[in-house]
């Protein structure tokens, strides 16, 4: 097992703090990291076309193949990306929580996806039309930017979970998702079925079982009943593989680039 890097993945965690003062019309205050970086004008237009809704467990926010209708910013709770076979089965290619926003193509100006995105934990977003997101691009260059910014670290974290998955050991792979998951809703306790999770993790039931069974007997987390808590972040991180790492540092990277133009 690598060490992933803990610096890099505690400095992740220390800037996932809300910008203070931020609010839509309804005067919810906003955590979605894509608008907190809008300057006051974009953010203040956005927020005119935006609606606050919730969110509960497996809401399908968009499907496989069909029209995408809106575009949502996760405020709280963590999203699923899917890519879905013929048979229907299904496995995890991407998570995102307040970190960036569901609906990908349209910014390429597509109408569909090959992938169903779903809630995976239960929270809220900021939703808009396809068609009044279409309209705010022009409008908006910061909020182009930061989207075409968050679908480089999309697909670097799909490709980077595609080779996990054919490489790595399942206990590995979910010391990796559970940090990946950590990074994007923060607490230590994350909800979840043995069946839920062979889907994120392309394996069997019998495999997060067994995955499950060595993280807890190490101490690193304990798994009760569908609920995971993390007990120690810091050797959960050396448990990882080194996929975890390398989205982090990359992702960090871009981060320092897009600062310093």
């Amino acid at each position: 097992m690598a060490n992933s890097g803990n610096s890099a993945a505690s400095r992740t965690r220390n800037n996932s703090g809300v910008k203070p003062g931020v609010t839509a019309k309804n005067g919810q205050a906003v955590h979605n990291k894509i608008l907190l970086a809008l300057p006051a004008k974009e953010c203040s237009a956005l927020l005119e076309r935006l609606e606050f809704i919730s969110l509960p467990t497996h809401s399908v926010l968009h499907e496989a193949d069909e029209t995408i209708t809106f575009a949502y910013f996760p405020n709280e709770g963590l999203a699923s990306v899917l890519n879905v076979m013929s048979d229907g089965k299904s496995v995890e290619v991407g998570l995102l929580g307040t970190d960036g926003f569901v609906g990908t193509p349209l910014v390429a100006g597509y109408k569909t996806s090959p992938s169903r995105v779903i809630m995976q934990i239960a929270g809220s977003a900021f939703r808009i039309t396809a068609k009044e997101l279409a309209a705010s691009i022009p409008e908006c260059p910061q909020l182009t930017q930061g989207m075409h910014r968050f679908v480089q670290e999309l697909a670097l974290q799909s490709q980077q979970v595609a080779a996990c998955n054919r490489l790595h050991e399942v206990e590995e792979r979910l010391a990796r998702w559970l940090l990946i998951c950590q990074d994007r809703i923060g607490g230590d306790v994350v909800s979840l079925t043995q069946e839920f999770l062979a889907h994120m993790l392309a394996t069997r039931r019998a495999s997060v079982t067994v995955a499950a069974g060595i993280l807890q007997k190490a101490g690193l987390i304990t798994y009760f009943r569908g609920v995971v808590k993390i007990q120690d972040r810091s050797k959960l991180e050396e448990a990882c593989c080194e996929c975890y790492g390398m989205i982090v540092r990359q992702t960090m990277r871009w981060q320092d680039e897009a600062r310093v133009r």
